[in-house]
């Protein structure tokens, strides 16, 4: 899928969802392009995807890990994930990792045209949006290492925009009858 301008990851993502969606795939993983996120664990997403309805790929939980980052990243992502998981009452441990699987049927629920979150803020909302629908989420650990060209896009725009987006989240995303 080739799209006109760049618009953020959280536009890219539905759009490559809403793709899929209507391909009648039953299934959609969402990873970094860069291949940070290494293919190797699609084997775990689909065996653990049996038993649960949306795989996250934790950095954050015994087994998983990060490799050859700054201490500042290392930083910004733990405090993003323990802020976001005591705002929102949810408790997985990596709300901001952007190694995902989807069953259609949770893409097909959660409103995918009412999210307008960019950067982390997008990961945690997709997450948490899944979560109050009722879906069963489940982390499977992973490494994740430091890219090895290009540069991160996080910018003071989407680190506040996690920090306020948050609370819009807990007060707006309907929950499941």
């Amino acid at each position: 899928m080739s799209r006109a301008k760049k618009s953020g990851i959280g536009p890219a993502y539905i759009a490559g969802f809403k793709w899929a969606l209507e391909r009648d795939y039953q299934m959609m993983i969402e990873m970094d392009a860069d291949l940070s996120h290494r293919p190797r664990y699609i084997p775990k997403f689909l065996e653990a995807i049996k038993d649960c309805d949306v795989v996250i790929g934790s950095r954050w939980i015994p087994g998983g890990g990060i490799a050859n980052w700054s201490w500042p990243r290392v930083v910004l992502s733990r405090l993003a994930n323990i802020y976001s998981r005591l705002v929102l009452g949810v408790d997985i441990k990596d709300l901001t990792g952007g190694f995902t699987g989807y069953r259609r049927a949770v893409l097909e629920n959660i409103d995918l045209g009412g999210i307008h979150s960019d950067g982390y803020c997008f990961q945690i909302e997709m997450k948490y949006r899944s979560f109050n629908r009722g879906y069963r989420l489940k982390e499977v650990p992973i490494q994740f290492p430091d890219r090895k060209a290009g540069k991160s896009k996080i910018s003071r725009r989407i680190v506040f925009e996690a920090l306020f987006k948050v609370w819009l989240l807990k007060f707006t995303v309907p929950r499941r009858k």
